[in-house]
């Protein structure tokens, strides 16, 4: 590989065609159904897929494609024509926001949009330049309602760090933009040794490794110290060209997983605590979301996990008092119109963790307090 060309290709298994919705194993396994039920599918986040394209009239994509350009020199280098030629940058997408319409597939955040960015061409390779300005173009980019790119998903690498590279990657985060990378598919199944691919290996980058069905790291995936979390990278199956289906295997898969992840967070917690959340705090409440594993080479992986609820203490068998969501609300309903006895409840029903968590929520957010007093149906004073 020419060291001013990026590339990534999954292990590749084609399969028949579904009528009926399939909701991955891979979407259960890390709990966006549980998101879903309490109403979160991503919607009104806008994630940037800079891939090879994407299929724009498959029945699992069409309606959740808010725009799309085209970097390459395919279509004769025409900037509107960003259909994919190659396979991989559907089946991203459609991993990150299949729609939930009844048939095929469904993705992580179904009713999230996506604007595709096609920088790498037919054959899964492409020029560092070509993805740097499809980074910029993500950055500046404003859709129909003034919406703006909040994730970038980025199933690509290079071996070779670059400099332009690296500095769209820290424009983007400084316009709180998180930049999602796979970790690459170099790995020598062996978690404490290092492989490398970039931009996954900058630390600005939420880098992605993949996981099997066991939660075991795949063989394939690249591990190194900037890896952060892992999720499903084995035998995924998501949309494809010709309106159908394929299972495809790679760190490529993983990073989708997360991407969609972070739409539905980013749609939760910003209608639960009411504001903007910056990219800092939007990664913190990922990585709230994952389960550390001790893999057999006795290093500490961290697997994304959408069930967990960061109210709730990390390590919940090691204690009997949890405070979910229900308590909380008890405990402000009963406080009536004192403080005393929410802080009474928060003492006699919460770890000193979970009350570290909902002290600073409370302090920085007062406004969730309110909404949550609104709930109860009561005034609170001092």
């Amino acid at each position: 590989m020419k060291t001013n060309e990026v590339k990534l290709i999954p292990i590749v298994q084609l399969k028949q065609n579904k009528s009926k919705e399939n909701r991955s194993s891979s979407i259960m396994k890390i709990g966006a159904e549980y998101k879903w039920k309490k109403g979160y599918t991503g919607k009104g986040v806008v994630v940037a897929v800079i891939d090879t394209g994407c299929a724009i009239n498959h029945a699992d994509l069409k309606n959740n494609i808010i725009g799309g350009y085209n970097f390459t020199e395919e279509y004769d280098g025409d900037i509107t024509i960003f259909e994919d030629t190659n396979g991989h940058g559907t089946h991203v997408a459609g991993i990150i926001a299949g729609s939930k319409n009844g048939t095929g597939i469904v993705g992580v955040a179904p009713d999230a949009k996506l604007l595709i960015l096609k920088a790498l061409n037919r054959y899964g390779g492409g020029s560092i330049s070509s993805v740097v300005e499809a980074i910029h173009y993500a950055i500046d980019w404003r859709g129909p309602m003034g919406e703006k790119v909040r994730v970038i998903s980025l199933s690509l690498g290079t071996k070779t760090p670059d400099p332009d590279l690296h500095a769209a990657i820290k424009r983007a985060v400084a316009n709180n933009i998180l930049v999602v990378a796979a970790s690459g598919n170099d790995g020598d199944g062996d978690t404490k040794t290092n492989e490398h691919r970039y931009p996954g290996a900058f630390e600005e980058v939420v880098e992605v490794g993949a996981i099997n069905k066991e939660n075991k790291v795949s063989v394939f995936s690249n591990t190194n110290e900037f890896v952060d979390l892992y999720a499903p990278g084995e035998d995924i199956y998501s949309s494809y060209l010709n309106n159908s289906y394929a299972t495809l295997s790679g760190t490529s898969m993983a990073t989708p997983h997360v991407s969609g992840a972070i739409a539905l967070l980013i749609e939760e917690y910003e209608k639960l605590l009411e504001k903007e959340l910056n990219e800092t705090e939007i990664f913190q409440l990922l990585m709230k979301h994952t389960t550390p594993i001790n893999t057999k080479e006795n290093t500490k992986i961290y697997v994304l996990n959408l069930k967990k609820n960061p109210i709730v203490s990390v390590n919940e068998q090691e204690s009997t008092k949890k405070l979910n969501r229900e308590m909380l609300l008890k405990c402000f309903c009963e406080a009536r119109k004192t403080q005393a006895f929410f802080t009474k409840c928060l003492d006699e029903n919460s770890t000193e963790e979970e009350k570290e968590f909902i002290a600073e929520l409370v302090k920085e957010y007062a406004k969730t307090s309110n909404k949550i007093l609104e709930y109860c149906g009561i005034n609170f004073k001092k």
